[in-house]
């Protein structure tokens, strides 16, 4: 077809005048070098600090150096395909993870996608992992109690909602077993916990979502797994994802449970990410900002007031030492953040004593005040007795004849001990403890057979059930140990007692 000039013309004079001036932009970089888990990219100029970007090969990345020619991006999956001259887009958004009741009962990666095999989760809503800890303001004080089901714990190392309480000790000391029986102990107390694995075995976290399932806590629980065979990245942002998800739901009003285990191999990612970034190397090789990785990560951690949602957040961090030594850098850094510690010790879990509760060692700083009136009233003594007993026990061991004092002191403290143990996977609820602390405070078990007592202690808490449910159900639902109950429980002693040397 043949086109005057005149009629070329007009059409590009039109062209011209329809034109979209707007200027459309996109930032773009390019990678200049690629290893490790960690892009070098120039190009992105106006790029942020914790800002997601996408790479031609559909894989993400987050921003986390900004150097004056070029910026660090640490990549959040597969480095296959990203090569030297690899396009990079910005996104213009932080680096954030989908959240919503959907997670409940699933198995995530840290960027929330599902790896248990059951299909997508529906989600409408995201936030960002890296955020900021509730001001004062809207805090409330703790003191509502968060029953571990753990004797020990529950006892004289209460933890409240809304605390943080550090897990520690060496490896193989029962700290995973604790935060997985504090888990299976909110069945039914509408708690939705989150168990985050940083660098643990594949193997292991299947174990752990095989063991919430069995018990049936799935239901209200969601794991973050980021396994020892992922990039260092992965596990750098794990425990800040589980942080965003349980603030969503804290947002909405509800209490929530998380456990980060653990952050020692937490720090250990960040160090590795941190030398990669070219970060000058302080103590143990750490970098300088380690200390804030995990104080920004566990401040998050609170109860909220009414005026904020209501909800609260409970974190159990893990920590594990090198042969019991808390003076090392990460533990103390760790402590000083936390609102208490539980130290288990090696040489008690070898004993038998398990768990492994050192009492001298750990600490609540939030103590009788997340603590129900029945377990403070029963426990009031256990701490001192123990106390006395430890100081004891190391003076007569080599003592060959002592006094009657001393000697009750011992075999009262043996008994508390005894008692004290707790099979894996049997959290007791609040009634059953304060029964069980009742008649040893008591001294009520300190003419039983030592290697009768915890036996005999179940036989009194079935007798209690058994006859006198109507009491020991008001101690779950009311928190008191009424005068009236104590009583019935001396009596039950008394006739089981009878029973036994009949």
């Amino acid at each position: 077809m043949n086109m005057k000039p005149e009629e070329i013309v007009s059409i590009l004079k039109e062209e011209i005048q329809n034109y979209d001036t707007r200027v459309r932009q996109s930032e773009t970089g390019t990678v200049l070098e690629v290893g490790d888990g960690i892009a070098t990219v120039y190009g992105l100029d106006r790029a942020v600090y914790g800002e997601l970007v996408t790479f031609d090969t559909g894989t993400s990345g987050m921003v986390m150096n900004l150097g004056r020619d070029s910026v660090g991006v640490v990549l959040l999956g597969s480095e296959e395909g990203v090569q030297e001259g690899t396009v990079v887009t910005r996104t213009g958004r932080a680096a954030d993870i989908p959240v919503g009741d959907g997670l409940i009962g699933r198995v995530v990666d840290v960027l929330g996608r599902p790896i248990d095999g059951l299909g997508e989760i529906p989600s409408s809503e995201t936030r960002p992992i890296e955020h900021e800890a509730s001001g004062v303001v809207t805090r409330e004080p703790v003191n509502v109690p968060l029953q571990t089901g753990i004797m020990a714990i529950d006892a004289m190392v209460p933890i409240g909602r809304g605390q943080r309480e550090l897990i520690i000790g060496d490896r193989q000391t029962g700290k995973t077993a604790i935060a997985v029986d504090t888990i299976l102990n909110q069945k039914g107390k509408d708690v939705i916990c989150i168990y985050v694995a940083i660098g643990q075995k594949a193997s292991t976290v299947a174990r752990i979502q095989n063991t919430l399932k069995t018990h049936g806590a799935m239901d209200y629980s969601i794991i973050v797994s980021s396994t020892a065979s992922e990039s260092a990245p992965m596990q750098y942002i794990a425990p800040y994802s589980g942080a965003a998800i349980g603030e969503y739901f804290m947002s909405k009003g509800k209490d929530v449970l998380i456990v980060y285990d653990d952050l020692s191999k937490h720090a250990v990612a960040y160090r590795a990410l941190s030398l990669l970034l070219k970060r000058s190397p302080g103590r143990e090789a750490y970098p300088g900002d380690v200390f804030y990785l995990h104080s920004r990560l566990l401040e998050r951690a609170c109860r909220l007031t009414k005026e904020y949602g209501g909800g609260s957040m409970t974190a159990l961090p893990i920590i594990e030492t090198q042969a019991g030594d808390v003076s090392a850098y990460i533990p103390t850094n760790v402590i000083s953040i936390t609102d208490g510690q539980i130290y288990l010790e090696s040489d008690l879990f070898f004993a038998g004593q398990r768990p492994a509760v050192n009492v001298g060692l750990s600490v609540s700083r939030v103590g009788g005040a997340a603590q129900t009136k029945a377990i403070k009233k029963t426990a009031g003594t256990l701490r001192i007795d123990l106390a006395r007993f430890r100081e004891l026990e190391v003076f007569t061991q080599f003592a060959s004849d002592l006094d009657r004092a001393t000697q009750q002191a011992l075999d009262h403290g043996k008994r508390l001990l005894e008692l004290l143990k707790q099979p894996l996977y049997h959290p007791l609820p609040v009634s059953h403890q304060a029964i069980i602390l009742y008649t040893a405070t008591n001294g009520l078990l300190d003419d039983v057979p030592l290697d009768k007592v915890r036996s005999f202690a179940e036989d009194v808490v079935h007798e209690m059930l058994r006859e006198h449910e109507k009491e020991v159900t008001e101690v779950d639902e009311t928190g008191v140990l009424s005068a009236t109950t104590s009583e019935t429980i001396r009596t039950v002693v008394e006739r089981l007692k009878k029973q036994v040397n009949a």
